[in-house]
């Protein structure tokens, strides 16, 4: 082995092994920076055109940025968390007290005037008649399942406050230096990167066009996911109707739940308030339209606009959601996203030149 040969191993085990002390390090931090980034990325935008406002300061344009994003984001879902866990507290009571007023017994007598859904009642139960004692035990049960549910949550949150806001500061803070300094952070690690320039700015324009289209896809199916839900609630005459379509709309992106967070709890007022037919109404507009939009229309929008076949784009969210957690419907679609083009880099650049058969001899006329 020759000295420079020598050099470049010493080299390159010294830089891995550097960068796997980094990676340790960083490790717990992953989630907040990741979280930072693509809130910076979304809205770098505006940080440019606010920082020509202020004059090219853009120490002032990062600080009230970053002061949006928390006014914006954080307070209102802060302040839906802390009203569910005051409802889900009382729950539990409230449907004690529907069972004490004699509610239960109309329901019964409403649902043997309905024997088919009596009927799929009785075969979920496993063959259960469905009498006041199995329903009212039922119905305590769930409640109190959710109510403890609710409350487990809401103890487990205070437990982890501190880790919480360790990490919602730690995401200010990159955010904070993502809009002052990324933009030639970015431009430094792509000049460190051993790929042709073209290749370079082709993967940042994938990675870019694939986050934006998985916060399109988010957001244009909790709109429609929010006006149908909304159909529903004015025609069977919910009360505050615009406002539970603004809360389904806001719940619509959670993974686990999301728009049954609001429709449901509307099921149970129908089965508590009004007639029967309201309620499977609901439940089935809810299950077979609202809940069907989200399983169709989120990977129809992203694939379109990314060119990844629906099959893998599923996928990618549902892996990056078991591995990374919320943050895993960014990052699987960008991680597929990235491997495509990667792919197709391959094929254009190395694997067809490989295959390109030689010239034949030139032979003069």
């Amino acid at each position: 082995m020759t000295k420079p040969q020598l050099f470049t191993v010493v080299f390159f085990a010294l830089l891995l092994l550097l960068l796997y002390q980094i990676a340790l390090m960083f490790r717990p931090f992953l989630f907040p920076v990741l979280w930072a980034a693509l809130l910076a990325h979304l809205t770098y935008p505006l940080h440019v055109r606010f920082t020509s406002i202020v004059r090219g300061r853009e120490v002032v344009s990062a600080s009230c940025l970053t002061l949006l994003v928390l006014t914006l984001v954080i307070v209102p879902i802060s302040m839906l968390g802390v009203l569910l866990a005051r409802e889900a507290s009382t729950a539990e009571q409230t449907i004690r007290d529907w069972i004490s007023s004699g509610a239960l017994q109309n329901l019964l007598e409403q649902l043997h005037r309905w024997p088919v859904v009596e009927g799929l009642l009785q075969q979920a139960g496993g063959g259960i008649l469905v009498t006041p004692d199995s329903l009212e035990q039922g119905l305590l049960s769930v409640a109190t399942f959710l109510s403890h549910f609710f409350l487990d949550q809401v103890g487990d949150l205070l437990k982890n406050a501190f880790l919480l806001v360790t990490d919602f500061f730690l995401m200010l803070f990159a955010l904070f230096f993502l809009f002052k300094d990324g933009k030639q952070w970015l431009a430094s690690l792509q000049d460190v990167i051993p790929l042709d320039p073209s290749h370079k700015q082709r993967i940042v324009d994938r990675m870019d066009q694939t986050i934006r289209a998985v916060v399109k896809g988010i957001g244009v199916t909790a709109i429609v996911q929010g006006f149908l839900a909304g159909l529903a609630y004015m025609a069977l005459g919910v009360p505050f109707p615009v406002v539970l379509t603004a809360l389904t709309v806001m719940l619509a992106p959670l993974p686990f739940g999301g728009t049954a967070l609001v429709w449901g709890p509307v099921v149970i007022y129908f089965l508590i308030a009004d007639p029967l037919w309201k309620a499977l109404a609901m439940l089935a507009w809810g299950i077979g339209v609202v809940s069907m939009v989200d399983q169709f229309l989120r990977p129809w929008l992203i694939g379109q606009a990314v060119q990844i076949p629906v099959f893998f784009l599923v996928f990618s969210v549902l892996g990056g959601l078991a591995l990374y957690g919320l943050i895993g419907l960014f990052v699987g679609p960008v991680l597929v996203s990235l491997l495509v083009t990667t792919i197709q880099i391959y094929r254009e650049e190395y694997y067809h030149a490989k295959n390109v058969p030689p010239a034949g001899p030139i032979i003069p006329s």
